[in-house]
């Protein structure tokens, strides 16, 4: 996270609501002795104990072999990144910067049992499928007899229990009035200039 107060966002809703509307995250952990990272999308979980990610790898992915056993990670969802020259600023002595949106979520990762992988699976599903709309939903009903079952042997399901829940939304508020609008101006229709302009 980004160390600035000013970029902290802290708010568990608005990070769960983040990560929900984003779940394509990268999961970082060390096994062994070794780093790793994986991509997987998410589904959150809002549990009695707190919140969840339930997540999904393929058998083949290097963190695979560890969910057995388990471990800490974190889960990192970037939402659009924007460099920022200091030429946009009206305030010209400045630096070169990044504007970003992400939420870090941190904890153990347990395995999930075979009833809570379809679940996931299906609930994943369900996820997508909605922003499809008005695309009728997929469902695995859609599938061959069998099919779903062999690919499901084929991936492994997980769970990470948030301990630690942060996000940065770094979108020039340190800066002026002048400055801000010379960036929302220099980016144009980037994605980071709209959110500049909602902020």
């Amino acid at each position: 996270m980004h160390p600035a107060t000013a970029f902290h966002v802290a708010d568990e809703a608005t990070l769960l609501a983040h990560l929900a509307g984003h779940p394509f995250c990268t999961i970082a952990a060390v096994v062994g002795d070794r780093p790793v990272v994986a991509h997987a999308p998410v589904v959150v979980r809002r549990l009695a104990g707190g919140p969840a990610l339930d997540f999904h790898l393929s058998r083949g992915n290097a963190l695979a072999p560890a969910v057995a056993s388990g471990f800490r990670a974190v889960a990192v969802s970037l939402t659009g990144d924007a460099y920022v020259s200091p030429d946009w600023y009206a305030d010209k002595d400045q630096v070169p910067t990044w504007n970003y949106i992400s939420v870090e979520a941190e904890g153990p990762v347990t395995a999930l049992d075979d009833v809570g992988l379809v679940g996931l699976l299906d609930a994943l599903s369900a996820q997508e499928e909605a922003r499809l709309l008005p695309k009728r939903p997929w469902t695995r009903a859609k599938m061959s007899p069998g099919k779903f079952d062999r690919m499901t042997r084929m991936v492994v399901g997980a769970r990470l229990a948030v301990e630690r829940l942060e996000g940065t939304t770094k979108l020039s508020q340190n800066k002026d009035a002048a400055d801000r609008a010379g960036v929302i101006t220099a980016l144009g229709d980037h994605p980071i200039a709209a959110r500049m302009r909602a902020l």
